[in-house]
């Protein structure tokens, strides 16, 4: 059995204050995540942020060898897309954004999709879904309830819409490290695998495809695309279960309502 570790009120506040910190700079971001810019201006924009305004650092710059402190995935990159001065957007991409901030010791991890001038009804469709796939998820999380919960919510909700959910990379506990235990699965059976208890913090993160499930990485050892080079989405957020529900960490002004 994997051993979770449960994070005390305290730990939790350092948390939320990560995750407050990360929201604002998705805020930040949202002006410059548009037509002409470079995958690798949005991530040299976001780690000034970071680092000269909130006094924070990437979580991601470091780890595992990975020299950036974000992700970019455009279009049929499903996840651990690179940055790139070459790579500029385009009116009609579809992009996510993925970024860790660590502050106080402790981590958040969050990501957003962004559409890029004219997009397609259909990729509108796809990246819309995804959110309230990842929205379904997080409305399983309370105590008692179990990782299979959570996995079976998306994975109905994006089945039900004619979508596929990718298999191979999951959401994942976090804390004072990026990755720890669980490994949070985006397909499941009601009922099945870990209960989830007060004090847990993790990621929801699915992706999920316009076309088929299968996946294949680049030779650059990170960019994972769509086997069939259809559209890809995903959104994420750090969630904490509290006594009778969840609590999002990295909760975004625009969803406050």
């Amino acid at each position: 059995m994997a051993r979770v570790t449960l994070k005390t009120t305290d730990e939790l506040q350092v948390m939320r204050e990560a995750g407050r910190l990360l929201a604002s700079v998705f805020s930040y971001l949202d002006k410059y995540v548009t037509v002409g810019i470079s995958t690798m201006d949005i991530n040299n924009l976001a780690e000034r942020y970071i680092v000269d305004q909130l006094g924070a650092h990437p979580a991601s710059k470091g780890q595992y060898g990975y020299q950036y402190v974000l992700n970019t995935s455009v279009n049929h990159v499903v996840c651990h897309g690179v940055p790139a001065d070459n790579q500029k957007l385009k009116s009609g991409d579809i992009i996510n954004v993925d970024i860790t901030l660590e502050k106080g010791g402790y981590i958040a991890d969050s990501s957003k999709m962004y559409l890029i001038g004219e997009v397609t009804p259909l990729a509108i469709r796809l990246v819309d879904k995804t959110y309230e796939a990842m929205w379904q998820g997080i409305r399983a999380v309370k105590p008692g309830a179990t990782l299979g919960d959570i996995g079976y919510a998306i994975q109905h909700y994006a089945e039900k819409h004619g979508y596929s959910v990718v298999r191979e990379y999951c959401g994942h506990g976090i804390g004072r490290e990026m990755h720890e235990e669980p490994a949070v699965l985006h397909f499941g059976q009601p009922g099945n695998g870990l209960v989830l208890q007060e004090g847990m913090t993790f990621t929801i993160e699915p992706m999920i495809n316009q076309g088929k499930a299968k996946v294949k990485q680049k030779k650059d050892g990170w960019t994972v695309v769509t086997s069939d080079k259809k559209l890809s989405a995903q959104w994420e957020h750090t969630i904490a279960v509290t006594s009778n529900g969840y609590e999002v960490l990295t909760l975004r002004e625009e969803e406050r309502n």
